[in-house]
């Protein structure tokens, strides 16, 4: 009778669940605050990463940026402190409210810090993050990032390569993860996001490693969340995202079939984290953009294989890849004539 009576119970909330996350699409939920929080961004030196910290800082969050490229993770930390001064500026300004009284901007110390940190070693995560717990303080948000693409066919991929895109885009996780953890678990408070691809949900032609790393980091994040649930720690958030193609140069030449690329065009890296921002300060678990990601998603676990393929080829999305790797290869051979090698 137990366990009838736990399967009401389960029915219940399983419906219910449905019925929240239609409410969430009529009403907005209510954004929360990360000013005076400290928010770590890794790969915050271009693409993606950089646009996360301009958005975190335009909401007054402490920003702790890492990249292993030192120079243009500067170039973001100035873009960061122009946001802080214009800030500084406005709340030096009481603005009149429409009643009459005058209204500034609550105080905050904001800081931009900057370490030069590579992500796929290990001890190099462990040591960086270290230093930023002794020089900056505890991380409340921590922003999985930083990726890579080898941009080639399998079997002409060095075994390097490959390594390096597993562990750029999947290990990393880990380490940060196990930085930073420890502190969000004994304050009950925190909000880890990984930034996944449409790429970890369903895969396609010769990019073999890409997809792997971003299977692995799509599936460290889902246990991860179950674990922190199964410990009772609601405090401690997550979210996933997941875009699809983004015209950040990184896939540039990727091309889908040309009558379908009009109505599926690459995203613009601004609309994607603007999406991102709303979904990690409303908490919400999964983001998708476009949602015509969870649809695709949807069709390609209750379709079979076969079917799936001749979804993909209609699409052109069976060889979308094969026009970026060509490029790829094209610029190395050129790299390689013009070095002499």
């Amino acid at each position: 009778m137990n366990i009838l009576l736990e399967l009401f119970v389960v029915t219940f909330r399983v419906l219910w669940a449905f019925v929240l996350a239609a409410a969430k699409w009529l009403v907005r939920p209510k954004e929360k605050s990360v000013a005076g929080q400290v928010c770590l961004i890794t790969g915050a030196g271009s693409g993606l990463g950089r646009l996360f910290a301009l958005e975190f800082a335009r909401r007054r969050a402490l920003l702790v940026l890492w990249d292993i490229n030192t120079q243009s993770n500067e170039e973001t930390a100035g873009m960061v402190r122009h946001i802080y001064r214009e800030m500084t500026e406005a709340a030096a300004t009481p603005r009149v409210a429409g009643d009459g009284e005058k209204d500034a901007l609550p105080h905050c110390d904001l800081q931009v810090y900057t370490y030069t940190c590579d992500v796929g070693k290990r001890e190099n995560v462990y040591s960086t993050a270290e230093r930023v717990r002794k020089e900056v303080g505890e991380v409340s948000v921590l922003v999985n990032n930083a990726g890579v693409v080898s941009g080639h066919h399998l079997l002409e991929c060095p075994d390097e390569l490959i390594e390096r895109t597993m562990m750029v885009n999947c290990h990393a996780h880990f380490w940060t993860t196990k930085a930073f953890l420890p502190k969000m678990l004994e304050m009950n408070h925190g909000h880890i996001v990984t930034v996944a691809s449409s790429l970890g949900l369903f895969s396609t032609a010769g990019v073999e490693d890409y997809c792997a790393s971003k299977f692995g980091a799509v599936g460290f994040h889902e246990s991860l969340s179950h674990e922190l649930k199964a410990a009772e720690k609601d405090g401690i958030k997550t979210t996933l995202v997941c875009p699809y193609l983004v015209d950040t140069g990184m896939f540039r030449g990727c091309r889908i079939r040309k009558e379908i690329e009009p109505f599926l065009p690459p995203l613009k890296p601004e609309y994607c984290v603007k999406q991102a921002m709303r979904a990690i300060l409303t908490d919400q678990p999964m983001i998708c953009t476009p949602r015509l990601m969870y649809m695709v998603t949807f069709m390609k676990s209750i379709l079979p294989f076969e079917a799936v393929v001749c979804m993909y080829r209609f699409l052109g999305a069976d060889k979308c890849m094969y026009p970026f790797i060509a490029q790829r290869k094209q610029a190395t051979n050129n790299n390689e004539a013009k070095n002499g090698i």
